[in-house]
């Protein structure tokens, strides 16, 4: 007797599709005759543990290694979602397996010990960032306003997006409506070709909010460490309207010194790092003073740390006076006719 598979608009994972005969044709004796017997194969029959799917059916060849080509055709079950994993039981692989003749018994299948099959779909993501581009390409298009400088803030976060994985083309608005007072956009959108969103648009809702570029660093940095240029990058972030102290150029950042330690990817503020001070609080420190040709210099003690540049306080230990000098390198002071300079803090 032939076999055949009725398949079922069963809902949710793992759902048996059920068995059902053709019409009964012929005499009598065809009827009665006994259901011919699996296809022979080579060896055991072995389950599989584990598979990765791009279909929405799993098939019992899926399943089940050796199988002919002809049984291992015949649909099981239904798959998980696009981009989720699921599991079968191997009771209901048995169970499906002995119903439609793909086993004479259950002892024809090597399990592998296993209780269960792990199924998964596989699928291409698309990350909220996929999504905020094809708005801002809708919104110039339509609007004819250029979101460049904005960065989409969705109500209730980013929407989790999968589509069938064979699918390159770029997320698209179907619908889309912009406040330009508000900066709000509400719209519907999919990737050309993709039943998973022709079925279900992805519906969104946000807010444009203005972005500038900061400074972040790339890895962790401890305290008194020395940033370089392989230490941090500039991203462009959302407007903080409550501080103005954000970093925004790498060179504001480079060659500086942490001043406590720094997550990587959390914004570089002005108070997170300092210069790198050559002279330290109570070093003693080579005094120079230069003036018409003439060069003099003499042991002193700094009053103050200091970076290139800084002007400090330094002590003479022999006559007690207290000049002021600038950093001019590690350990020198220069105390030359009053110049340039930034004053350090005191410490």
């Amino acid at each position: 007797m032939m076999r055949s598979i009725l398949l079922l608009a069963a809902v949710g994972f793992g759902v048996e599709l059920a068995n059902a005969e053709p019409a009964a044709q012929g005499s009598a004796a065809q009827a009665a005759a006994p259901a011919a017997a699996p296809q022979a194969v080579a060896g055991k029959l072995r389950l599989r543990p584990d598979l990765t799917l791009s279909r929405d059916i799993v098939s019992f060849g899926d399943l089940i290694a050796g199988l002919s080509p002809q049984d291992g055709a015949l649909p099981a079950f239904r798959a998980p979602a696009l981009g989720e994993t699921g599991t079968i039981q191997v009771a209901r692989i048995l169970e499906a397996a002995l119903k439609n003749g793909i086993l004479r018994e259950a002892l024809d299948l090597d399990s592998q010990g296993l209780a269960q099959v792990v199924v998964t779909r596989a699928a291409r993501r698309i990350t909220g960032q996929d999504i905020e581009s094809a708005v801002k390409t809708a919104l110039l298009e339509r609007f004819g306003f250029d979101a460049r400088a904005f960065a989409l803030v969705f109500d209730g976060g980013a929407p989790s997006v999968a589509v069938e994985p064979e699918l390159s083309g770029e997320m698209v608005a179907l619908e889309l409506t912009y406040d330009a007072r508000a900066r709000r956009v509400i719209g519907r959108l999919a990737v050309p070709g993709s039943a998973a969103t022709r079925l279900k648009p992805v519906r969104v809702s946000g807010l444009l909010v203005e972005t500038v570029d900061v400074v972040v660093p790339m890895r962790p940095i401890a305290r008194g460490e020395t940033l370089t240029a392989g230490d941090v990058m500039v991203e462009r972030r959302p407007r903080d309207a409550g501080t103005n102290d954000q970093i925004s150029e790498m060179r504001a950042a480079i060659g500086k010194v942490a001043k406590r330690s720094l997550l990587a990817g959390v914004v570089l503020r002005g108070g997170d790092v300092q210069r790198e001070e050559i002279v330290g609080r109570g070093e003693m420190v080579t005094l120079v003073y230069e003036a018409g040709g003439v060069l003099i210099s003499m042991r002193g003690r700094a009053n103050e740390a200091g970076a290139m540049g800084d002007v400090i306080s330094v002590t003479n230990p022999n006559s007690k006076r207290v000049l002021q000098g600038t950093v001019s390198g590690p350990g020198r002071i220069n105390v030359s006719p009053p110049g340039g300079g930034h004053v350090a803090a005191a410490r």
